[in-house]
This record gives C-alpha cells, sequence and structure tokens, in this order.
C-alpha cells in the first residue's frame, strides 16, 4: 500500500503525457478544406507533394499542418477610383475565387494565410484603377459596366495566374458617382429618350401618311382606268342584261320598250 503511490505517480504522468502526444499528433479536416504539412526536423513546408485531404490525420506531434479553405471564396472590395476625366468615383467589386489546390504547399510558403490581404485584394484595387481610369463617368454609369467588369477580370487574372490562385469571376456590384454628376447624367439620358421617342413618332407618323397616299393613288388610278373603259354601248348592254334577269322574276311587271336612253322600262311589281 506504501507503494502504490509511488508506481501510480508516474503512471498518471505517463498517461497525461501519452494523451497530449497523441492529440498533438492528430488532425481533421473538414469539407472543403486541405492541410498543408510543416515538418520541423524534415525541409520545411511540404510542396513536392499533394495536401492532405478530408478526414482524420496522424503526424509526429513536433511537426504542424495549416488548414486553408479550397472551395469557391467572395471577397468584396470597396475603393474610390478616378475617371477620365478625373472625377472621384466609388467602386464596389466582389471576386470569387478559390486556392489551386496542387499548388497549396507553394501558397503557404510563399504568400501564406493571409494570401487574400497580401496578394487578391491589392490586384484587384490596382486592375479597377487602371480600367476606370479609361473611362467617362457616363460610361460607367450606363453604356460599359459589362465591358469594364470583364477588362477588371482580365487585368487581375493577369496577375494572379502565377500566384497560385485561379480567379473564377469579377463582379462590378456598385457604381457610385458625385450626386451633381449622376443627376446630369440622368436628364442628360432623359433627354436622349425623349428625343428618340419623336423621333420615331414622326417616322410613324410619315410612314402612315405615305401609306394614305398610296392608296388614294391607287383608287383614283382605279377608277380613271375604269372610267376609260366605258361608253355608252357597254352601259347599254349592261343595262340590257340587267333588264333580263328582272324580266326572268316571277313577280308580275310591265316591261316597255324603247326607254329616252333607248333601254327597256320595267313597272310594276308585287
Amino acid at each position: 500500500m506504501d507503494k502504490l503511490p509511488k508506481i501510480a505517480l508516474p503512471a498518471i504522468f505517463i498517461f497525461i503525457v501519452v494523451i497530449i502526444a497523441i492529440s498533438k499528433s492528430t488532425v481533421t479536416i473538414d469539407s472543403g478544406q486541405a492541410g498543408v504539412l510543416y515538418k520541423t526536423f524534415g525541409g520545411g513546408v511540404v510542396t513536392d507533394q499533394p495536401p492532405m485531404g478530408e478526414g482524420f490525420h496522424l503526424v509526429a506531434p513536433w511537426n504542424r499542418v495549416t488548414v486553408y479553405e479550397v472551395r469557391q471564396q467572395e471577397v468584396l472590395e470597396s475603393m474610390n477610383v478616378l475617371s477620365s476625366n478625373g472625377l472621384d468615383i466609388k467602386l464596389e467589386a466582389s471576386a470569387w475565387f478559390e486556392p489551386i489546390r496542387n499548388d497549396l504547399g507553394k501558397l503557404h510558403q510563399e504568400k501564406g494565410t493571409e494570401y487574400i490581404q497580401r496578394v487578391l485584394l491589392p490586384t484587384i484595387r490596382s486592375a479597377a484603377r487602371s480600367v476606370v481610369g479609361r473611362y467617362t463617368p457616363e460610361q460607367l454609369y450606363s453604356s460599359k459596366r459589362d465591358a469594364i467588369q470583364q477588362e477588371i477580370f482580365d487585368e487581375t487574372q493577369k496577375i494572379v495566374s502565377g500566384q497560385y490562385i485561379q480567379l473564377n469571376e469579377i463582379l462590378v456590384r456598385d457604381v457610385t458617382l458625385p450626386p451633381t454628376i449622376k443627376d446630369a447624367i440622368e436628364r442628360k439620358l432623359k433627354q436622349e429618350q425623349e428625343s428618340l421617342e419623336y423621333e420615331f413618332r414622326l417616322v410613324t407618323a410619315k410612314k402612315e401618311a405615305e401609306k394614305v397616299t398610296i392608296e388614294a393613288q391607287g383608287k383614283a388610278d382605279a377608277n380613271r382606268i375604269l372610267s376609260a373603259s366605258l361608253n355608252d354601248q357597254i352601259l347599254k348592254d349592261k343595262g340590257i342584261d340587267a333588264t333580263l334577269k328582272l324580266a326572268e322574276s316571277p313577280n308580275s311587271k310591265v316591261v316597255i320598250v324603247g326607254g329616252s336612253d333607248g333601254l327597256p322600262l320595267i313597272l310594276g311589281n308585287n
């Protein structure tokens, strides 16, 4: 009984050491993540092997594992930029990106876990200022939004393509102009819209007038041709044909031959 405490204390100490060693030797990587292994006595960051995947892993207690998000992520950036005529414009853009999984070791070694702040955001700001500086406020506000968005993506992509980052999309969320400039642009756009509407009404009225003129000309030509083709003999023949059809009617009538124009007269009906 006197020896029990002397045996128990070392055993408890060893047990605690084992528990600590095991806890330091296990890593659980969640879904959508990957781990970069750092070997304290084996050359530092492992860059020549794929990163550690999802699940439970055992590592030496003197080594470290840094976990990265490898799913698509979004970062939002608001910045002040200058237009081509020097006006201050507030631009809000977001980027969809993800680290390249197979280059995660190099990313960790060269850029670190703060690669978004060190690489991606400065690149977006630089590209946005370069692109927006080519356009006027009116173009930024209306017609060139999609083109500006694509150009910012292209310029950002050129820089980050060698930084172990995959850029998927750049979205221009909002462009805020100075209030006076915005009001002036909106008035100009309204005037242009009213002018286009007025021109449309003029064109429509002109086409309608041309249609009426063409129809009237067609009727006049038809009447002129019809009048030129009629003569007394044709009129008499048509009158005789009509008289014969009426005479064949079962209704009682009196036919008088020899009217003032030489056509028969029909009198009486039931």
